[in-house]
């Protein structure tokens, strides 16, 4: 399990005290409750730390996935320019929704999750963190009812948010309106990078999908090719049906380990990969979010000159509605400032961000990868070694 969460770029969250600060969290103990459509799983969450905000040095609490996604939800609602974790997806399909594969895929990703947010220097100081870290259930169901609409970005709309802004260069093209987008060589570079990752990303996710399933159907034809073997030895005479029941024991034998392969590359290498698609997904939203800043800076800017000329026009000519124009261009040049800070925030923090993602990837993957390649040599010489040991018997049964 510690190694699947080094993979997962946790090594920043110790789980054993030490003296200097830790906030260490472990998702455990999936168990299905309810039934029917309203069957949910609820999580063991267990939160070691010796920060002094907190309550003590540990703290057990269960939560459920809408608990995961209340806290997603407000720290992007405050953290902007901040990369927020991706969650997992939520299947719709009953006979997977409460797989015993599904459930551990979750649970990890879970626990993924709420370590990448605890080992974060700002989102760790979250007091929404601390809620759901330490709160009742009962006043953790409270606040997602009340919260209800508080986030009105759901991801498919943040998703949206970064369309829109791409949008405007039809909007050029039929003469509707000019677009209102960062001239940055940089920004165009960090969108382009994205853009290309995410792709990249996605078409490795789906042939390591496809590894799996290879994996696990070729486990599966030696089972039954195993099954086989072996009712054809109980058929044939003592040396020769010896050696069909051998043949048999091996390939099942080869069949499991397959079995337990497929298990291990779905687990350390295409979740991984699958993680980092939805990481990407959520530096979407955030461009999004930028993008939304920069245009709101632009506008009230924008806003802003028109008032200044309209008050000079009405102080050149002593109109009485100078004190009122005054208070108006006073009104939008705080909020003005007020958005040129945010917008600048926000680009300082992503700045920020992207180096700690790059770095946070390369060791990821690097991680992934190599377990990947470990895994293909470990069953290489598994295989390899079971045929061999075979060979004798079989040389033996043909030479008679």
């Amino acid at each position: 399990m510690e190694q699947q969460r080094s993979v997962s770029g946790l090594s920043q969250s110790p789980r054993s005290p030490s003296s200097q600060p830790y906030l260490s969290v472990s998702v455990t103990d999936p168990v299905k409750l309810g039934n029917g459509v309203q069957a949910y799983i609820s999580y063991r969450v267990i939160t070691k730390t010796n920060f002094p905000d907190y309550q003590g040095p540990e703290k057990i609490v269960i939560r459920r996935y809408s608990d995961f996604i209340w806290l997603r939800d407000r720290l992007f609602d405050k953290y902007k320019g901040i990369f927020i974790p991706p969650l997992p997806e939520k299947s719709a399909v009953e006979k997977f929704r409460f797989s015993a594969e599904f459930i551990e895929m979750r649970r990890q990703a879970l626990d993924v999750f709420v370590n990448r947010i605890a080992s974060h220097n700002l989102l760790q100081q979250s007091e929404d963190l601390r809620t759901f870290l330490q709160a009742d259930e009962e006043t953790m169901e409270r606040l997602r009812s009340y919260e209800t609409g508080i986030f009105k970005k759901k991801p498919a709309d943040l998703m949206q948010i970064f369309k829109d802004v791409q949008s405007k260069v039809s909007d050029v093209v039929l003469g509707k309106e000019k677009p209102v987008e960062e001239s940055n060589p940089e920004y165009e570079k960090l969108k382009h990078y994205v853009f290309e990752l995410e792709n990249h990303l996605a078409e490795a996710q789906k042939h390591a999908y496809r590894l799996v399933k290879r994996h696990r159907e070729l486990g599966q034809s030696l089972s039954d090719f195993g099954k086989a073997a072996k009712l054809l030895g109980a058929c044939e005479g003592q040396a020769l049906g010896k050696a069909f029941s051998d043949l048999g024991a091996k390939s099942e034998a080869l069949s499991i380990k397959l079995q337990k392969e497929a298990h291990q590359l779905l687990m350390s290498f295409e979740e991984p990969l699958k993680d980092y698609v939805r990481a990407v997904q959520s530096i979407k939203a955030t461009i999004g979010e930028r993008a939304n800043a920069f245009r709101q800076q632009c506008e009230l800017a924008e806003t802003m000159k028109l008032k200044e000329i309209n008050l000079d026009k009405l102080m050149l000519t002593r109109s009485d509605r100078v004190g009122e124009a005054e208070h108006e261009y006073k009104e939008f040049k705080a909020a003005s400032e007020e958005a040129t800070r945010r917008f600048e925030t926000i680009v300082r923090q992503m700045n920020e961000e992207i180096v700690r993602f790059q770095e946070q990837k390369t060791q990821d993957m690097g991680i992934a990868f190599h377990e990947f390649a470990k895994g293909q040599a470990r069953l290489a010489n598994n295989v390899a070694d079971a045929w061999r040991s075979l060979l004798p018997k079989l040389e033996a049964c043909s030479s008679a």
